[in-house]
């Protein structure tokens, strides 16, 4: 079964590369798979222009590629900015609202705004011909709502950048090694019997666009790429050293993997299940850790 956890878009080095996009010539409307190509081994980071994206400013540290975003922080002034690209998504959100952006665009796509915690967040949504949205939002260490019309220039060149690379046809794909997280298809690995008392008998799982998160029912499992920090107290579950922590109404059980060759960032495992009816704390992480147990060794 462990084969058919892996995802067959991804390659075998460590390094970013950038290949032409299978984006479309002339003047036909612009799809997001037509833009982007293959969701699951989408570089993020080749979308972000970091000349346009930060200016006169000074980058804190490299962009963080992870599989669903590219996070990009760098000082401008007085202030600290961080400039997230991704993820993709789909489906209605009222706070979507037109946006009257001024830069070229490729044929069909069209820019958005989010209203969500707008005086603190700039976001814009790369709006393409099929109703796939590109994420990008900038926040900032000073959240003062003076400081969004800077965000909100960010936001703008950043949005600048990531046409002008899809239009270039220069969107790169992840290269990962043999054993990365990021060939692993999240969904095959909640597709099994072992999990129908913690995520329900009747459900299945639905993946996301990404390709790197799944949900079912009251399970959720994530695949990402976070920076390398001292983990707290730790268990033994599923043949993996892992940290049990509650959020709200959830129990989330996450191991790590070391990157070759970038001793600064990890692979990182995230299930997640929610409690209902007012289920106790322990319950909950209980179910969380037996919902561990089974899909942690499917892990390479």
């Amino acid at each position: 079964m462990l084969c058919g956890l892996f995802l067959t878009a991804a390659c075998a080095t460590p390094e970013p590369a950038v290949t032409p996009s299978p984006t479309t010539a002339g003047d036909e409307a612009l799809t997001a798979s037509e833009a982007l190509g293959e969701y699951s081994s989408l570089d993020y980071c080749s979308l972000v222009d970091q000349r346009k994206v930060i200016g006169g400013g000074n980058a804190v540290k490299p962009p963080l590629t992870s599989f669903e975003f590219c996070r990009l922080e760098f000082v401008e002034g007085a202030n600290r900015y961080t400039v997230t690209t991704g993820p993709i998504t789909s489906g209605q959100d009222p706070n979507n609202q037109p946006y009257e952006y001024a830069g070229p665009l490729p044929e069909g796509v069209s820019v958005q705004r989010s209203t969500f915690h707008e005086d603190t967040v700039c976001t814009r949504l790369l709006t393409f011909a099929d109703g796939i949205r590109l994420s990008i939002a900038v926040t900032s260490d000073d959240t003062a709502p003076a400081d969004q019309a800077d965000r909100c220039r960010i936001a703008d060149a950043t949005v600048d950048g990531a046409a002008g690379v899809i239009s270039a046809r220069k969107v790169g794909r992840l290269n990962l090694d043999q054993r990365s997280w990021g060939r692993v298809a999240p969904c095959a690995a909640l597709d099994q019997h072992e999990l129908d008392a913690a995520a329900g008998p009747e459900t299945k799982p639905a993946p996301a666009l990404s390709g790197h998160s799944c949900i079912r029912g009251k399970v959720s499992f994530s695949l990402s790429v976070g920076a390398d920090t001292t983990p707290g107290a730790t268990e033994a579950l599923g043949g993996r050293q892992v940290q049990v922590a509650t959020s709200g109404a959830f129990c989330q059980v996450t191991t790590h993997r070391p990157i070759p060759g970038a001793p600064d960032r990890v692979e990182q495992a995230m299930l997640s299940v929610v409690g209902v009816d007012g289920a106790p704390e322990e319950a909950t992480c209980a179910a969380a850790r037996e919902v561990a147990v089974a899909v942690f060794p499917k892990l390479p």
